[in-house]
């Protein structure tokens, strides 16, 4: 089964906790804090396998999580830090936050990294905390929590020719007379129902990737037939061959099969345009196609070149491939469409989000959310009571007692904080 598009859930682990310790050896005078800060958590990383080319390792597991960091330990051990979860993902692969829509990662080259969701640091221990006025603290942190995302994972064939076309104009035959490939082959609409590659090599021994990709219909770009689920990896070639049946076996006009393709590559994106383009007059061998042909040739405003081929005789088809490698030539291996687009990814300066928010449930509780006191919250170790104390100056610090007064908080009145309650105190 080829998949190419898939949502999969990850979670970066936590980071290990800080421990509260202090020493008691014999010849050890006033002893002293001795807890060691948590290890890490492991980072969720994506890693190119040049040897994978579909996402089914993804198709039927759709939650990843790494390992947390280690605990710290007595005697100012560090923790472990946690391994990465390393995940294998083929060439042509794109990474989006699925709720943003943001691109993460455009991962094109074998051995090529990028890290998905980052896993938390470790928790401070007690020693980290000890001052001149307070030598032997009893607070420590718990692990930061890992990121975690629901990401969406696009793969985009990394072809260096694109086949396109009305269905059953002999895409999927030329592939397979022209290379080792050997694609199903029928007399009926999408026959082709995943893209196929085939290396092609010339006589002149000059090879390129040639891409099969299931044929478009009328209204494509709208999610209307097949064609629409693998537009996308007509991004990533670099010339676009364009099949026609010259001979009009099934009943429609060659060009008119010409422009309406053309229109739903524009209408998919513009910058496909701009792509090289050859067309292929295919199926010569039929009576009244030569006809058809130089009525073509009469209409065809654009400046590409056409090669009449027959995939049955093999006519034509060496001085295709010839004009395919002498293009290819032309153009830059490295040149991807993804530079050229919006989709690549581009670091840009985020806006500092609000600390936090207040909101009132139904109830009349005040309700605390923000990403940073969440996180604040979670790595605050409640059962010490320093650490509370410590969390509640934090709290004032952000001036949330303020707002809490400024939105008419009164003393005994509930407050939440995720599945927490506590008691506003004046």
């Amino acid at each position: 089964m080829f998949v190419d598009q898939v949502k999969v859930y990850v979670k970066a682990g936590d980071g290990g906790n800080g421990l509260v310790a202090y020493r008691r050896e014999k010849y050890v005078p006033m002893g002293g804090p001795a807890g060691g800060d948590g290890g890490n958590g492991g980072d969720v990383i994506f890693e190119v396998d040049e040897g994978l080319n579909t996402l089914m390792d993804f198709r039927y597991k759709k939650h990843f999580k790494a390992t947390r960091g280690e605990n710290g330990m007595s005697k100012g051990q560090h923790g472990k830090n946690a391994e990465p979860l390393i995940l294998s993902v083929p060439p042509g692969t794109t990474v989006r936050d699925d709720d943003t829509g943001e691109v993460i990662a455009d991962l094109i080259e074998h051995k090529q990294q990028a890290i998905i969701a980052k896993g938390g640091r470790g928790g401070r221990g007690n020693i980290r905390f000890a001052t001149p006025r307070n030598p032997a603290p009893e607070i420590a942190e718990n692990g930061e929590p890992g990121s975690e995302r629901n990401i969406q994972i696009e793969l985009k064939l990394i072809a260096d020719v694109g086949l396109v076309g009305f269905p059953s104009v002999g895409k999927s035959t030329l592939l397979s007379v022209v290379s080792a490939a050997r694609p199903k082959v029928a007399d009926y609409h999408f026959t082709t129902l995943a893209p196929n590659l085939g290396v092609v090599e010339t006589e002149d021994q000059r090879s390129f990737v040639l891409a099969d990709l299931p044929g478009l219909i009328e209204g494509a770009h709208e999610g209307i037939g097949l064609g629409h689920q693998f537009l996308r990896h007509v991004e990533r070639t670099r010339i676009i061959v364009h099949v026609i049946d010259m001979a009009g076996t099934e009943g429609r006009d060659p060009y008119n099969d010409y422009v309406t393709i053309n229109k739903e590559l524009r209408e998919y994106d513009e910058l496909l345009m701009q792509r090289p383009q050859i067309i292929v007059a295919n199926k010569m061998d039929i009576p009244g196609s030569e006809e058809q042909l130089t009525q073509f040739k009469e209409q065809l405003t654009d400046d590409f070149p056409v090669y009449p081929v027959s995939t049955v005789t093999k006519q034509g088809l060496r001085e295709l491939l010839f004009a395919i490698a002498d293009k290819l030539e032309t153009i830059p291996k490295d040149t991807t469409p993804i530079e050229q687009k919006e989709e690549r990814v581009v670091y840009r300066h985020h806006q500092e989000k609000d600390d936090f928010h207040i909101t009132r449930d139904p109830d009349g509780a005040y309700v605390l959310s923000g990403d940073k006191l969440e996180k604040l919250f979670k790595m605050t170790d409640f059962n010490r009571d320093e650490s509370i104390q410590r969390f509640s100056r934090q709290l004032r610090g952000m001036g949330i007692d303020d707002a809490l007064r400024d939105r008419g908080a009164k003393d005994g009145d509930t407050v939440r904080l995720l599945d927490y309650e506590f008691e506003f105190v004046e």
